[in-house]
């Protein structure tokens, strides 16, 4: 089972997607809508920044508006945002949400259609490439944030597992992760900076 863009931050401002609701993506034109650097960029920004506009979803990601109109058009006709007219302040303006604040599949469930399957590689590769990114960007520049650099980790452990313990592992993983992007912020005048927690297990040999 693999999860899209990270066991996400749910949806912290609102919209009428429930945070505890996890979908089921099966459809190659969502997976082929994923797939993409820039799409799966502004689906990060919306976990993390919650319902937005075009106008804002580009400056958050550098991109200039018209294309973040066009990509959040082809992430709806795909099933995975939607307008949220009730934050519009008069009719020009339109908002986006996410459909659900979580996604996964599994290509067992489609190895009947060779373009979901070829889509899911072509998303979990993506996906992959983004974490790897963002891993050496952050070693790169860690040093001019040492209070973050002595507060991040990294680990790995070989363990001897079947694959229903394996899953069961995995489910643990991520109620953990789910339990603390779903916890209240605290009111403590504390700054806190969106930080990505990722993990993978799969079979491998030493």
């Amino acid at each position: 089972m693999t999860p899209s863009p990270g066991p996400d931050a749910g949806t912290p401002h609102g919209g009428e997607a429930e945070q505890h609701e996890v979908r089921t993506v099966t459809e190659a034109k969502a997976l082929a809508a994923l797939a993409n650097p820039y799409r799966a960029r502004l689906m990060d920004a919306l976990k993390v920044d919650g319902p937005s506009t075009a106008s804002a979803l580009a400056r958050r990601t550098g991109q200039a508006v018209g294309s973040a109109s066009h990509h959040l058009k082809v992430l709806h006709d795909a099933g995975l945002v939607a307008e949220a007219p009730e934050l519009a302040r008069d009719r020009r303006e339109r908002w986006w949400r996410l459909v659900a604040p979580r996604l996964r599949w599994s290509r067992q469930e489609f190895a009947a259609d060779p373009a979901a399957v070829t889509a899911a590689e072509a998303a979990e590769a993506l996906h992959l490439q983004r974490q790897l990114d963002r891993v050496r960007a952050w070693q790169a520049n860690a040093g001019s944030a040492p209070e973050w650099d002595a507060a991040a980790f990294a680990t790995e452990t070989w363990v001897h597992l079947s694959p229903a313990e394996l899953a069961a592992l995995g489910e643990e993983i991520t109620a953990v992760l789910v339990r603390w992007a779903e916890r209240p912020r605290p009111d403590d005048g504390v700054e806190r900076e969106p930080v990505l927690v990722f993990g993978r297990g799969f079979p491998a040999q030493p």
